[in-house]
This record gives structure tokens, C-alpha cells and sequence, in this order.
């Protein structure tokens, strides 16, 4: 059997926790917690029920919320779905406007052009040089119908940190509703919900050592009742989202979020020494290039530009799971909207890989990475060229 290549795509992806996968176990067969959550009737069902409980308070919890503010999707694109889509719908698609900005998750991006679509007027803000969106850049934007304002708190891509308290506050004083895609966010940094100026947030277990599959929307105080359903048939949560609730992948993104709550200090200390080792070391190869801000950027993600020579991908995805954009770019082999928005062309998007530390990442694993970039930058074959 052919070994591994080392796993540095921790953005698209993670692999769910030992500890969380026995919880998810747990659940399943008929000697587990099998039971229909909405089986009120018998103790299979209401054990059923205490679980999904239990894993909404630990989901709250990591993020500063309360736990009848969590309802459960599928992912974080059905909550960013849920959230703008809902928002809009409830006031009845008669105009207005949306702000969001161009280097957003396709999720949050695509629903906004079926807006656009339904006569919904929506500004895409241009990030500044560091890949961030300013607070100045949205209050330009603000206009008197601006009814919703939809930014990520980390980019997928470059790993970029949006100061979403201050956002939020200016959104606020406008008077518009805010929805934050934090999927790339929970369990790297602070959230806290309960001063945070955020009134919808979106979230997925599977950036977080949790199953894929299972996702929430955080619906706050001044999002109530202004959210209309996307998925009818029972009226589950709250009436936001019918269906029978996955008792397993509930429990696991549970477990995932209070494994993150425990773990966050000693855990993004560790990441942060990684993130060093990488960079003083591929310091010394010319032209290289991070994208995005130094310094306002969570340490787990680096966007990461070859400026000199040739690089052979070949080579390199050999050896290193990687990704040249996003996972949603990547399925439609597209160049990055991200890069692009940066001001990149084509041949510099190609010679782009995004790096992406996480929970088993190794010194070992940063040490042979930058042998292997450094080979494929020596290596004869231009398989990047454009």
C-alpha cells in the first residue's frame, strides 16, 4: 500500500475526532441511543431528545450563546442558505438591498445572485490589500433599504480575521440584520455571542473534528421572527427546519464544540508554533509570498504565492494534500475568486497553494512539507506554467 501524503488541508476538511467518533457510536444500534428525538412518547425517544439538548447547550456554549438559539442543519451552506435566503423571504422579496463582499464562500456568494435574481439589489464589497473588509468600506456601502449584511469571520482561502465586533456595530447602528459564515472560525478564535453585535451565524461540525453532514444557524434576539423556513414538513426547530433530527452527527458536533472548548488554549498554542516553524522556514526560498494580512489572521491557514521559478504540482501533490483554492473552487477546477479579488491573474493564481494546519499536525509534518516544496520548486517539469 502506497503511504500517505501529509494531510495540510485542514480547511476543507477534518478528520473527526477518535473521542467524537465513540460519541457518534454511541448513538447508533439498537442497544445505543437510536431513538427519534420527536418520540416524545417512550424513553427511547426522550433519551434521544436529552442528547440533541445536550449538544445544543455544548455547541451555545463554545460560542457564547444560548442554547435555544441553535437550530441543527445540515451544514454551514444550508445555514447560510437558511439565514439570507430566510431573512429575505421574510420581508417579502420586495426590493431592498444585501451587502456581502467578493471574496465570500460560494455558499454565501450563490445565494446572493438568486437575490439578485428576484430583483434584490446586492453590493459586493471589494477587500483591501490584506484580504479584509474595513468597517469604512461597508458604511459606504450602507443605503437606506439595506435590510441584511452577510460576511465570513475567517476566509476559507487566506485565513484572514474580519473584526466582526466592529462590523457588527456599525450593521447595527444602520439598523440592518448581520449573518456571519463562521464555519471557518469556531474553535480557532474567541466567538462570544452574547456581546457580539451578530444576529445570524452559521456553523459545521466538520471544520471542527465532527462529522460532515451536521451543521447550526445561530438565530439571535433581533433575527427572531424574521427568518422564514427553507425546509418544510414537521416544523422541527422551532418551525426553522423540519426534519428528523440525526441523533448521531448532533452528538458529534457536540462532542467536536466542547472537545474545541476544552482544548482552545493549549490547542491554538500549538498551532501557532507550527504556523512559525513553517514560515521561518520556507523564509529562506526567494519569491515566496503570503496572502492576506501577518498579523489579523487566525495561525492554522496560509495562503501561500511562488513568485520564482517553476513549480511542479505534480510533484508536490504527491507528497502533500493541499489545495490550490477552495474545496468549492477546486470541484470546478475555476481559478480562485478570492486570489482574483486580490488582484492576482491567472498565472500567479496558479503558482497559489493554501496550507492548512490542524488538530494532528506534526513538527515532523512541517519539516518534511518544506523538503517537499522545495523539491518541487527545483523540479525540471513547469506543470504550473499559464
Amino acid at each position: 500500500m502506497n503511504k500517505r501524503p501529509l494531510y495540510f488541508d485542514y480547511a476543507a476538511t477534518t478528520p473527526v475526532d477518535e473521542r467524537v467518533i465513540q460519541v457518534m457510536i454511541d448513538c447508533l444500534g439498537f442497544n445505543a441511543n437510536f431513538g427519534n428525538p420527536a418520540s416524545s412518547s417512550h424513553a427511547f425517544g426522550q433519551q434521544a431528545r436529552q442528547t440533541v439538548e445536550q449538544a445544543r447547550r455544548q455547541v451555545a456554549g463554545l460560542v457564547g450563546a444560548q442554547a435555544e438559539q441553535i437550530v441543527w442543519t445540515s451544514g454551514a451552506t444550508e445555514s447560510n442558505n437558511l439565514a439570507i435566503k430566510g431573512v429575505a423571504q421574510a420581508r417579502g422579496m420586495t426590493g431592498g438591498h444585501v451587502i456581502t463582499s467578493q471574496i465570500e464562500h460560494k455558499a454565501t456568494l450563490d445565494t446572493a445572485r438568486q437575490l439578485q435574481e428576484a430583483g434584490i439589489a446586492v453590493t459586493y464589497l471589494v477587500p483591501d490589500a490584506e484580504g479584509l473588509i474595513s468597517v469604512e468600506a461597508l458604511g459606504e456601502a450602507l443605503r437606506d433599504d439595506t435590510f441584511l449584511v452577510s460576511l465570513m469571520l475567517v476566509n476559507n482561502e487566506l485565513g484572514t480575521l474580519n473584526d466582526i465586533p466592529a462590523i457588527g456595530a456599525r450593521v447595527r447602528e444602520h439598523g440592518a440584520l448581520f449573518h456571519v459564515d463562521a464555519a471557518q472560525g469556531a474553535g480557532k478564535v474567541v466567538i462570544d455571542l452574547a456581546r457580539w453585535p451578530v444576529d445570524l451565524m452559521s456553523f459545521s461540525a466538520h471544520k471542527l473534528y465532527g462529522p460532515k453532514g451536521i451543521g447550526a444557524l445561530y438565530v439571535g434576539p433581533r433575527a427572531q421572527q424574521k427568518v422564514l423556513a427553507q425546509i418544510h414538513g414537521g416544523g422541527h426547530e422551532g418551525g426553522l427546519r423540519s426534519g428528523t433530527l440525526a441523533t448521531h452527527q448532533i452528538a458529534g458536533m457536540g462532542s467536536a464544540f466542547a472537545l474545541a472548548a476544552e482544548s482552545f488554549a493549549e490547542e491554538s498554542a500549538v498551532i501557532v508554533a507550527l504556523r512559525e516553524r513553517l514560515l521561518e522556514q520556507l523564509g529562506s526560498i526567494p519569491g515566496v509570498r503570503l496572502n492576506g494580512s501577518a498579523t489579523q489572521r487566525i495561525p492554522h491557514t496560509l495562503s501561500l504565492t511562488f513568485n520564482e521559478g517553476e513549480f511542479n504540482a505534480a510533484a508536490l501533490s504527491a507528497g502533500i494534500a493541499f489545495s490550490a483554492t477552495s474545496a468549492c473552487n477546486s470541484a470546478s477546477n475555476a481559478p480562485s475568486h478570492v486570489l482574483q479579488a486580490l488582484g492576482h491573474d491567472a498565472r500567479s493564481a496558479a503558482r497559489t497553494i493554501r496550507l492548512s494546519l490542524g488538530r494532528f499536525t506534526t513538527e515532523q509534518d512541517i519539516d518534511q512539507a518544506v523538503q517537499l516544496i522545495r523539491t518541487a520548486l527545483t523540479s525540471a517539469p513547469a506543470f504550473w506554467t499559464v
